[in-house]
């Protein structure tokens, strides 16, 4: 991620709830997170300055697809509704990353809120879109990287996801 004082990122920036580029709500997805701390990470929200950035890391339950922390520029959150769908769809498509490979539609992402379930929407073999559930309890106090919290996500698929950018380089210092 470090090469000669420059930390290199690669991510995608994707807009959930819309047919068309540019429209609907905007995310930046980070597929591989490993090696950011907390404050990095919000910084690096910061730096987008988009309503939610997330960050993908691999899964404390090799049972689950990935650990998934959502920043808005000022605060984590335990949960939120399109980040997740938009995320599905960068690692229904990413090649390398934090997550466990992506096999069959369902993925499950450890969040503060707890676990969330995603089933990933198709046109023939094409990822077109997610419906997700709302958060569920972790089994067990092990896997838990936050409190389970009660919320209630949107269930409605995106009419499109838009994939926008891919890959950032940033002085170290600025991160």
């Amino acid at each position: 991620m470090r090469r000669g004082g420059a930390m290199k990122l690669d991510f995608a920036t994707v807009d959930v709830f819309t047919d068309r580029q540019f429209g609907g709500n905007p995310l930046a997805v980070v597929p591989d997170a490993r090696g950011l701390t907390s404050a990095q990470m919000q910084a690096i929200a910061a730096e987008f300055n988009l309503s939610e950035t997330t960050f993908v890391l691999p899964p404390q339950d090799a049972a689950n697809t990935a650990q998934v922390r959502i920043f808005t520029p000022r605060a984590e959150l335990p949960f939120a509704g399109h980040p997740n769908i938009g995320t599905a769809f960068v690692l229904a498509g990413a090649a390398t990353g934090a997550a466990r490979p992506i096999t069959g539609d369902t993925m499950i992402f450890e969040e503060k809120a707890g676990l969330v379930r995603i089933e990933l929407l198709r046109d023939r073999s094409a990822v077109t879109g997610a419906r997700l559930a709302a958060p569920q309890a972790f089994p067990s106090a092990k896997t838990s990287p936050g409190k389970s919290l009660p919320q209630r996500a949107p269930s409605r698929p995106p009419t499109s996801i838009r994939k926008r950018t891919s890959r950032a380089s940033r002085p170290a210092a600025s991160c």
